[in-house]
Order: C-alpha cells, then structure tokens, then sequence
C-alpha cells in the first residue's frame, strides 16, 4: 500500500484538484457509457442472433460522430468546454432512460421494432460524442500546466479504460443477476453521478474568441493535421489498426457458438471478454505511468500494433475461453501504447487555439474506427465466417504496421518531448 501511495505522490499532476475530479467524472461515465453498450450489444444478438445486425450498431454511432467532428471542433474551440461536457453528460443521462424505458416496455415479441428504436439512440450517442470527446480533451489542457501534459494524457487514458473494464465487467455480471432492464437503470445512476461531478467544476477560460469564417476554421484544422506528418501517421496507423482489429462486435457470437461455454455462463463469460482488452491497458498504463516512454516510442508503436494483430489472430483460432481472454488482455496491453503515444503528441503538439479542431480530426480518425470496426467485423463475419474475419483482421493489422514502418520514416525516429514554453 505504501509503495502505492509513493507511486501516486510522484505522479504531480494528480496533485490538481479540478484534474482529479475531471479524472472520476470520466471513469464514471466511461464506466457507465460501456456498461450500456455492452448491455445493448448482447440485448440486440438475443433479440435478432444476428452478427451483422449487431455490427451495425457501430455505423450508427460512427456516421454522427464523423459527421459533426469538424463543426463540433470549430464549436469547442469558440465556446466553454465544462459548459459543453455538462451538456452532453445531461443528454446521455435522458438517453439512458430511454433505453431503461424501452427495455422495460417487453418489445421481444418485435425484435425489429426494437432494435430500429435502439439504432436511433445510438445515433444520437454518437451525435453527443462528437461533441463530448473534443470538450475533453481540451478541458485536460486548461486543468493542468502544459509541462504535465504527457504525465495528464496517461492518467486520462487510464481513467478511460478503467471505466471500460469495469463497464462490461459488471454489465455481464448484472445480466446474469438482474437481467437487462434492470442493468439499464444501473448505468443509468453511473451517469446521474457523472453529471454530479461535471457540474462542480467551474466554468474555465475560452483562449480562441476571433470571428474566423467556419469553413476557413474547418480547413485549418485539418490543413494542420495534414500538415504534420507525424500527427497524420499516428492518427492513420492507429485508425487503419483498430478498424480490421476490432472483434467486440462478435463477442456475443464466440461465446454462443465458438468457445462452447457451459449453459448459463455466456453472460458472465462475455463481460469478462468484453473488459479483457481494458484489462490489458489499464496494466500497461500504470507501468507507462511509472516509466514514461522516452526511448523509441516511434518502433515501439509499430511493435505494439503488430503485437495488437497478433494477438487477435490467436484470439480467433482459440477454442479455449481462458486462451481467448489472455489474447485480450495482450491485445489491450499492445492498444495502450498506441493510446499513449498519441494521446502525447496531440497534447503536446497542438496550439491551444486549435484544440477543440484537431481532436475533432481524431475523432473522425480514431475514435470512430472502433465502430466502424465493428461494422467491418459483422459484415466480414457474415461473409467468410467468424473465425475467418478476425483472423483476416489481425491480419491487416500487422500489414498495416510494416507499411507504415518503411513508408513514414519519421515514425522510426519519432520523439516525445515537449516543446519550449513561449
């Protein structure tokens, strides 16, 4: 315990009370966030059994959240990011309860019914985090001193996927216990206490006020991006990966038909799978923490990205449920310093005056891909079979990485450090 304590007194930036209340605020509500998509996912393959359905769960979300990206940067980088955030953590909170409302009105007997309305909550999600996702990340860098940026990065990461192991975790527990109405209700006070937490930090400064026209704002953001090459190879490797890395949408499919679980244990089983990979990252995390990567982190992130596809071709060639949870857990491990690595150089990199702009450029890149995997992942699965696509997919990944290793040679000398405050 002591030696714990010494690991947290060392890491200075948790000494910010604002930044660590941010920290729980986003535990909470990433908590709660994945409890309710895994709840959804498994609900929708109960309701149809079908792995292309559930797949398009993710272009619902994704369409939205690329589709307002770029206004909602120019929007972040113009207005009062905690205003923005307690916004949308208020609209996740009524969606929750529309969820817990259709749920609870027994719709099994119209599976399709329910799975259209479902579709439409997913859309409005996804419109919310279009908004939420650049708010956060500028808000960490009016919460800390810029010199703790890579130090707040890590921990913000780690609060992330913190909430995403302990979401599913106790989404396939509550399903097994409580089933799926009732596990609803639960996420939903997750939120209530998200929306607490936001709501007791003050308002912070806006740094970009000038009246530039929206489409020269939007160009900019993007012209920066691209302007930036190590940016760009960050962001593209990372979406590229996870787009034909990403097997969540088929959890509930290996757990009915390819592990072979006892009856009565799929639930349970698919919470622990769905957490596996936050599992992975939250370890490495603390371990990142502890010893930053100031060596090579540019052939360690190609390492990691082809240790990520890795993994998951094993994942999908395992008959054994202990096998398959352990090639998550790597998978996870290798996915963090990815996370890492770039969630750094965006930090650090980006003026603050285009913050809101270039995080929103992520999230078109980065963010979305996970449910755009999944969209690839389901209709793949449909076509060459389960096990098939994910082996395909770790497949590309690793392609992805060597390609990006001989075609961007800044990758391979890539350094972190920070420039010279001006």
């Amino acid at each position: 315990m002591s030696s714990f304590i010494r690991f947290l007194v060392k890491n200075r930036v948790l000494n910010f009370p604002l930044f660590r209340r941010y920290l729980t605020m986003r535990f909470f509500l990433i908590m709660a966030l994945n409890m309710q998509t895994t709840i959804i996912v498994y609900w929708v393959y109960v309701l149809t059994h079908d792995v292309a359905t559930v797949g398009l769960l993710g272009l619902f979300e994704a369409v939205p959240a690329i589709g307002f990206s770029l206004f909602s940067g120019y929007f972040v980088d113009r207005h009062e990011k905690r205003s923005i955030i307690l916004f949308c953590v208020f609209a996740y909170l009524l969606l929750s309860a529309g969820y817990l409302s259709l749920s609870a009105t027994s719709m099994a007997s119209l599976p399709f019914e329910t799975v259209h309305l479902i579709y439409a909550g997913i859309f409005l999600g996804g419109s919310l985090r279009a908004f939420f996702s650049p708010s956060a990340f500028s808000l960490v860098g009016l919460l800390v001193p810029r010199k703790h940026y890579a130090n707040a990065g890590t921990w913000n990461s780690t609060s992330w996927q913190m909430g995403a192991i302990a979401g599913p975790l106790l989404a396939g527990f509550l399903i097994a216990a409580i089933g799926i109405s009732a596990s609803l209700g639960v996420a939903l006070c997750f939120i209530l206490v998200a929306l607490v937490l936001i709501w007791r930090i003050p308002k912070q400064v806006i740094l970009s006020k000038e009246k530039e026209p929206i489409l020269e704002s939007l160009r900019e953001g993007l012209r920066f991006v691209f302007r930036t090459q190590i940016i760009l190879a960050a962001l593209a490797l990372d979406m590229f990966a996870v787009l034909f890395g990403g097997a969540t949408a088929l959890l509930p499919a290996f757990v009915h038909t390819v592990l072979k679980l006892p009856p009565g244990t799929e639930e349970i089983a698919f919470g622990w799978l769905r957490a596996a990979p936050g599992i992975g990252a939250v370890i490495t995390f603390f371990v990142i923490a502890n010893k930053p990567l100031k060596t090579r982190p540019g052939p360690k992130l190609l390492f990691c990205v082809a240790g990520f596809g890795a993994s998951i071709i094993v994942f999908g060639l395992s008959k054994s449920f202990i096998l398959s949870m352990a090639m998550l857990i790597l998978s996870g491990a290798f996915d963090a310093v990815s996370v890492v690595i770039r969630g750094t150089i965006l930090q650090v990199y980006t003026p603050d005056a285009v913050r809101g702009r270039v995080s929103a450029v992520n999230t078109m890149f980065v963010s979305s891909s996970n449910e755009l995997g999944e969209v690839e992942s389901g209709f793949t699965a449909k076509w060459m079979g389960t096990v098939p696509a994910v082996i395909f997919g770790g497949c590309m990944t690793i392609i992805v990485a060597g390609i990006t290793w001989f075609s961007t040679p800044k990758m391979r000398s890539l350094k972190l450090e920070p420039p010279e405050e001006t």
